[in-house]
């Protein structure tokens, strides 16, 4: 039997993070009646997974079985070439338990600094993973490219965007419209892949 997500139905999705909720609703385009793990008072399970697929696949499958819906859930984060891939997937742990993505912004210009870096390259990758509750689950990646800038820019997104230049623009993700984001970003990028797979 092949693996269907059918329009209209009812997904939760493995977040407490109301950006990255906001944009997934976005890039699902409305086929989907969405709630948030937030929003259904669901603990946030503990990220024990090395990679941005591990994590991802952990979260979906936890809200899947926590409520019995069909449950979607993004790991994502930035990696910075020159710190050898970090923050990664402790992007999020970076911006401290307030969450405050102003002070990880600063840390990685900080650890830019002390490394004397000259190659400002980086990437953002996002997993997204599917879980049937008591079931299977799949989960593909996107990823895209590009340079850091400081100070940061633009008051748009969320996370690290403000200082994250997309390969082939000149302004960063904080900056552009959210529907020129939304486009072509790494989540959208595995949401390609995650409509291919499953609608």
């Amino acid at each position: 039997m092949a693996l269907r997500l059918e329009p209209g139905s009812r997904l939760v999705v493995a977040t407490h993070n109301p950006g990255k909720a906001r944009e997934l609703a976005e890039i699902l385009e409305g086929r989907f009646e969405l709630v948030a793990a937030g929003e259904l008072g669901l603990p946030e399970p503990d990220e024990t997974e090395s990679t941005f697929v591990g994590n991802a696949l952990l979260k979906a499958r936890h809200a899947a079985e926590a409520t019995g819906l069909v449950a979607i859930a993004d790991d994502s984060g930035l990696s910075v070439a020159a710190l050898d891939g970090a923050p990664g997937i402790y992007s999020a742990r970076w911006a401290g338990p307030g969450k405050d993505f102003a002070v990880a912004m600063k840390k990685v210009e900080d650890r830019l600094e002390e490394a004397g870096a000259e190659d400002f390259s980086a990437w953002f990758t996002s997993a997204l993973a599917v879980a049937w509750p008591g079931g299977p689950a799949v989960v593909v990646e996107g990823r895209i490219d590009g340079t850091l800038t400081f100070p940061p820019r633009g008051d748009r997104g969320f996370g690290y965007d403000p200082i994250f230049v997309p390969e082939g623009l000149n302004k960063t993700f904080g900056e552009l419209e959210p529907a020129v984001k939304d486009g072509m970003s790494h989540r959208a990028r595995a949401f390609e892949k995650l409509k291919a797979a499953l609608l």
